[in-house]
């Protein structure tokens, strides 16, 4: 039932990231200058490196996830033998990928910033940091959730079917983030 209920919370997500893209490309249409100014200021480079972290924290994900399936908690072997990993490894890494992408779009809005680009600047800005921001908000989130279940799996005497099943639901919040970036990576960067 936590599945479903993910799944169903998720869907709702995915409307309200549609009238985010609806609304960017609706007021793109309409003053098609202002984005061509304002996308040459844009660091593809960088965010191509930040968007590639957040898509391999989808992998890393994925592989705690395959841990819980088997049970397996934590390591059972060397910290340097990735093979033997449990969900902690590679949920501390994910998470760990996690912050470093939120770092890395809290530096291109500082540089951004610099550059004048601004939510009162345009309407540009406005758009950019709306769905920029919302879906950081969305990455914070997903970063708590993997501390809780994190801590879960520390305060617990026996890791649990409840605890995977918790770990499953956390990878599919953590999927959905990372596809709306890919969108919204592509329809801001790559998009002209």
């Amino acid at each position: 039932m936590v599945s479903v209920g993910t799944i169903i919370w998720l869907s709702s997500e995915l409307m309200f990231f549609a009238a985010l893209f609806a609304a960017y490309f609706t007021i793109r249409s309409v003053s098609p200058e202002l984005w061509d100014q304002n996308t040459a200021i844009l660091d593809v480079p960088f965010a191509s490196v930040n968007t590639t972290i957040l898509v391999l924290s989808s992998l890393t994900c994925q592989l705690g996830v395959f841990a819980a399936e088997r049970g397996q908690v934590g390591r059972t072997g060397s910290l340097l033998n990735f093979r033997l990993w449990g969900l902690r490894e590679w949920f501390i890494l994910t998470f760990v990928m996690g912050a470093v992408f939120v770092a890395g779009q809290a530096v291109e809005y500082a540089n951004l910033v610099q550059e004048d680009v601004t939510i009162q600047q345009s309407a540009y800005g406005t758009v950019f940091y709306l769905t920029t921001g919302f879906h950081g908000i969305h990455v914070v989130g997903g970063l708590i959730a993997f501390l809780l279940v994190l801590a879960r799996t520390y305060l617990a005497r026996k890791f649990t079917h409840e605890q995977a099943v918790s770990a499953i639901v956390v990878s599919y919040y953590w999927h959905f983030v990372d596809v709306v970036w890919i969108g919204l990576f592509a329809t801001i960067y790559l998009v002209k």
